[in-house]
């Protein structure tokens, strides 16, 4: 009899229905090709991509490389968000175990005395119990089935969340670098401006002690001497401000940072390859995550949805009891219980109602969410393009630009030696190539801070 009753509660069990829907993909409206492609990259249309490429192919400087290999081991954020994962792993244990029935032992042994009661004399009474308890609560409707859907796609998306933070610390981490070595390089042009100016402001000097030009002509080499030793102190104070954010994300107390190629060694391609569009739904680590936010969503309704339907539970208990220990195991000590229970919700002043509005309107927030973070990887893609095809566009120009501007410091100065000119002239042109110089590195810097927001907005470096 009892054989029987289990398997017909085995069968009501295996044949019950998850309630609440189905997950299904969100409609995205993907495009054919990124904006930002030149007419023959978008007619080329080439499924490769940077993207999926793995960080130490994609930055050609060993130093980084160890840097970034010090980060992904050291990073609080990373670790951090290993951890998350974790808590989420445990969180999926606790849920799933919903699922299965408890069986807990127990054991008492109880003395008790009564006192005596008028003519009564006192009693001694002996209690020694012994016993399993069963308790399940069918998941017939799915709660439970879908409360661990729910809770195992929040643990993926914990896990892309890591692979997402991975993506940002390697981005910000070869960003810093690119801007160090700029930093660096500035301040070489600045300390080699500024030691050609004192030998000119020296040798006006001499001229103005001689009488062959002006003090006008000394107080205006002196500014151009000023100027680029005002960027001095100032290139300085950024480096070392730049090399601390650097050991930050090493995981290290603020301190200094070993260095590896010049940024103008720094070798990348005149274009790289993006890809397809609708690769970047499966690669970009923020996409996945939230679509595994939206999963966990959908089976929450699912969750919200079951407490329309009765509970169904089974509960049971056996054991042996004795007001002897001797006697506790012997055949007559022996018991047995088995039960069920049905409860259903009658009035709850809309509470079920509104659970599963809830649950609906979040899931409605996640599928924006969804298609918003996909909008948003897609316009970081295209902004990564232009800007890196136009700031290489621009450093052309830039170099264009110092190559004049240095013949004409060259230029003005032989004009002002020969007595054709005043040092008006030398100040104006020996600015402009000060400045140029300085731009040009800028450009430079931006060239390769667009290569990392295009490697990133790609969706690469989480990949190891």
């Amino acid at each position: 009899m009892k054989n029987a009753a289990f398997a017909l509660i085995a069968t009501i069990f295996l044949s019950g229905c998850a309630v609440g829907p189905n997950y299904k993909k969100p409609t995205v409206n993907t495009p054919a090709v990124y904006r930002g492609l030149t007419p023959d990259e978008a007619a080329k249309n080439d499924p490769k991509s940077l993207g999926d490429e793995k960080w130490w192919n994609v930055f050609d400087d060993d130093q980084l490389k160890e840097l970034i290999k010090t980060a992904l081991q050291q990073n609080y954020d990373v670790r951090r968000a290993a951890t998350r994962i974790l808590q989420a792993q445990a969180a999926l244990g606790i849920t799933r175990a919903d699922q299965f029935p408890t069986i807990s032992g127990n054991a008492e042994a109880i003395n008790l005395r009564n006192s005596r009661q008028g003519i009564f004399p006192p009693i001694d009474t002996n209690t020694n119990r012994v016993g399993l308890a069963f308790d399940w609560e069918l998941d017939f409707w799915g709660k439970f089935r879908r409360a661990t859907e729910s809770a195992r796609a929040n643990l993926a998306a914990t896990e892309w969340g890591r692979q997402e933070i991975i993506t940002e610390l390697i981005a910000n981490l070869a960003g810093a670098y690119f801007r160090l070595r700029a930093l660096d390089l500035q301040l070489e042009i600045s300390r080699n401006t500024l030691a050609s100016r004192q030998d000119s402001l020296r040798l006006t000097k001499m001229l103005a002690e001689g009488g062959a030009t002006s003090l006008l002509d000394v107080r205006q080499a002196e500014q151009l001497v000023f100027t680029a030793g005002s960027q001095i102190p100032s290139l300085e104070q950024q480096i070392e401000q730049e090399e601390n954010f650097i050991s930050i994300l090493l995981g290290n107390n603020p301190g200094p940072v070993t260095r590896g190629k010049q940024l103008t060694d720094q070798r990348h391609a005149p274009s790289v390859p993006a890809g397809l569009p609708s690769s970047l739904l499966e690669r970009r680590p923020d996409i996945r995550q939230a679509e595994q936010q939206l999963i966990a969503a959908n089976a929450q309704i699912g969750v919200a949805r079951s407490a329309y339907f009765p509970q169904i539970s089974l509960t049971a208990s056996s054991g042996y009891q004795s007001s002897a220990l001797t006697s506790l195991f012997t055949s007559p000590a022996g018991f047995w219980t088995f039960g069920g229970t049905l409860a259903q919700p009658i009035f709850t002043a809309g509470r079920l109602k509104s659970n599963v509005r809830l649950a609906e309107a979040r899931q409605q927030e996640s599928v924006l969410f969804y298609q918003q973070t996909i909008q948003g990887a897609f316009r970081d893609v295209s902004d990564a393009l232009i800007a890196y095809r136009k700031t290489q566009e621009f450093s052309q120009q830039q170099k264009l630009l110092v190559d004049s501007a240095q013949d004409a410091t060259r230029l003005s100065h032989l004009r002002y030696q020969g007595g054709a000119t005043s040092y008006l002239e030398v100040l104006t042109n020996d600015t402009n190539y000060f400045s140029a110089e300085l731009g040009l590195v800028e450009a430079q810097l931006n060239e390769m801070l667009a290569l990392v927001q295009l490697y990133k907005g790609l969706g690469g470096g989480w990949q190891q």
